[in-house]
């Protein structure tokens, strides 16, 4: 029997976009440009839209394509070398670790093909440009699937990753004799922190209510939550270290220089930040453990900047069933 795990992130975010050294903007522009180079004319018409279409720009989910069709050019389709240099576009605008979990996103949905015999796989990506590569002008990429959507908007020195979703369904597989878990480390460093909070931190993180899908997710873009659960303020100095470290996990897909600046204004604003948690469980992760029972979870990260109106959210979902 194959047991479905499911782990689900969104990141959404209204803050300013994040300052970016002219060398970052440069490569991952030249990296694009050697992708649309190795298209023929019917391939680049499928991959460039106009950046101000918006209706392209929201076409995005966590559902397979055949449940939610993508626009821009299905991986399957691509030759080789195409594919190859369509990777090398996201090895250059993420980071080693965030390539690394969008390789592991991929390779779980390729576990769960061969184990459901549906059309699901590494072949089932999208990708897609909105304007075209630029160092200067603004543009953007988006490459997705099955539990995966990277959307990454670049406007010369300038650019964000939001929204996005990284899932894996599978959330632990085999590979080569080693168990690999894509959204391992969050699970982790998330009950890492619920675990060091006392009773009555507790007792504010803790929501109330199930949860029954994911909060900001797909056709929400621009939506914001009123903030819950128990404020950085209220947390000690190493649970303030454990929220940026956890946070780090979502913001560290970017790539590193962008991350880094990310990293500085949320912990300029840590004390900001909310963190709160829906679980009929509070247990230990004893080491992935938790992830493998048939409970429902949901992780809430919010920074708000006082006085700005500007919010990074991170919203991250548990299931298995």
């Amino acid at each position: 029997m194959f047991l479905r795990l499911t782990i689900a992130c969104c990141l959404a975010s209204i803050s300013a976009a994040q300052d970016i050294p002219q060398s970052a903007t440069r490569e991952i522009a030249a990296a694009a440009n050697e992708f649309v180079a190795t298209l023929d004319e019917s391939q680049q018409g499928k991959l460039i839209y106009d950046f101000r279409d918006e209706a392209q720009r929201k076409r995005w989910h966590y559902f397979p394509p055949g449940m939610f069709p993508r626009g821009g050019l299905r991986v399957g389709d691509l030759a080789e070398r195409q594919r190859a240099a369509a990777m090398r576009v996201l090895a250059a605008a993420l980071s080693p670790q965030g390539y690394e979990k969008v390789l592991q996103i991929v390779e779980s949905d390729e576990v769960l093909r061969k184990a459901t015999r549906r059309n699901l796989g590494r072949d089932e990506y999208y990708i897609s440009f909105l304007g075209q590569p630029s160092a200067t002008e603004p543009w953007m990429i988006q490459f997705g699937g099955h539990h995966l959507a990277i959307n990454i908007t670049l406007a010369g020195a300038q650019g964000t990753l939001a929204p996005s979703h990284t899932g894996a369904q599978p959330a632990i597989y085999e590979l080569e004799g080693k168990s690999v878990r894509p959204l391992g480390r969050e699970t982790d460093k998330a009950f890492k922190l619920m675990s060091s909070l006392d009773p009555a931190q507790r007792k504010k993180a803790i929501l109330g209510f199930q949860i029954r899908d994911l909060v900001l997710g797909a056709g929400q873009d621009g939506v914001t939550i009123q903030p819950e659960g128990i404020k950085g303020s209220e947390l000690s100095e190493p649970q303030r270290e454990m929220l940026l470290d956890l946070a780090s996990e979502w913001v560290g897909i970017q790539e590193e220089r962008v991350a880094q600046a990310k990293m500085d204004e949320i912990k300029g604003n840590i004390s900001e930040t909310w963190f709160a948690w829906i679980s009929p469980r509070l247990a230990d992760n004893e080491s992935g453990k938790q992830e493998r029972r048939k409970k429902k979870r949901r992780l809430n990260l919010e920074t708000r900047k006082p006085g700005t109106g500007m919010m990074l959210g991170l919203f991250f979902w548990i299931s298995g069933f």
